[in-house]
């Protein structure tokens, strides 16, 4: 059958796009994406890539009808051309990188994302609000795009940009929503190109198509029942033990 069958990579599939649905939904926002690392155990991470793409682009669907219109304008419209820079240098070096070189760069991606989680939480005071840069907008955009078309890697990057700015979290949350929605739509194109989509990837992704809308719908009712720090600490703790692994694998230990 033309269909991974493999039951442990669907113990480790179910639980990372409930927890990518959950961070659509608007709970735990920041969370990231564990698809990708967390698949990267168990099969080749650019076919991890491929199987995670149309799942969350279902996903982006429910969370632009949540946020539509509310991102930030100004800052979109500095982000957008260096996503399309980013994108296509991606999809340009998407079959240059071999499997343990993406292996390790999401590990590598995954590690920098905790360390700068708990950077965050161990600092007591908040610098002043950074300004507007298109220059450092249009740069980690471009940055993002790349390791979001690589392992769908982007949030690190951009975050390193638009949450020093200290906009009010409804409108920075609508336009990460919107900046990764787009993203992931237009990644279709070099995936499609790259030949990354092929029956066994595309069977995968329609068996577990139906977790986009749990996992959102999951998201949008956690809000107001479970806190973010019991969420987030689960998530940390699971992307700690894959980025490690993913390291080790992709150095070759």
């Amino acid at each position: 059958m033309v269909l991974i069958s493999d039951p442990w990579f669907y113990a480790l599939a179910i639980p990372a796009f409930l927890i990518n649905g959950i961070s659509k939904g608007g709970f735990a926002s920041a969370a990231g994406n564990p698809s990708v690392p967390l698949l990267s155990l168990m099969i080749p991470a650019p076919q991890a890539a491929a199987i995670s793409l149309p799942v969350l682009c279902a996903m982006d669907l429910t969370g632009l009808r949540r946020i539509w219109g509310r991102w930030c304008q100004r800052e979109m419209r500095v982000l957008i051309p260096g996503a399309l820079l980013g994108i296509l240098l991606g999809g340009l070096a998407f079959g240059a990188i071999g499997d343990r070189e993406t292996k390790l760069m999401v590990g590598l991606i995954s590690l920098i994302f905790l360390a700068r989680a708990a950077w965050q939480a161990w600092r007591r005071s908040l610098p002043p609000p950074a300004p507007h840069s298109a220059a450092k907008g249009g740069f980690w955009a471009a940055v993002s795009g790349f390791t979001s078309t690589i392992a769908h890697a982007g949030g690190p990057p951009l975050a390193v940009y638009l949450y020093p700015l200290r906009l009010d979290r409804a409108v920075l949350t609508s336009t990460t929503i919107a900046f990764f929605a787009l993203c992931n739509y237009v990644k279709l194109v070099p995936y499609v190109l790259l030949g990354q989509f092929s029956a066994e990837n595309l069977l995968t992704s329609l068996l577990l198509l139906p977790l986009a809308p749990i996992g959102v719908r999951t998201g949008m009712w956690l809000q107001t029942r479970i806190s973010d720090r019991l969420f987030y600490n689960l998530v940390y703790a699971m992307l700690l033990v894959t980025g490690v692994k993913l390291v080790w694998d992709g150095l070759g230990l």
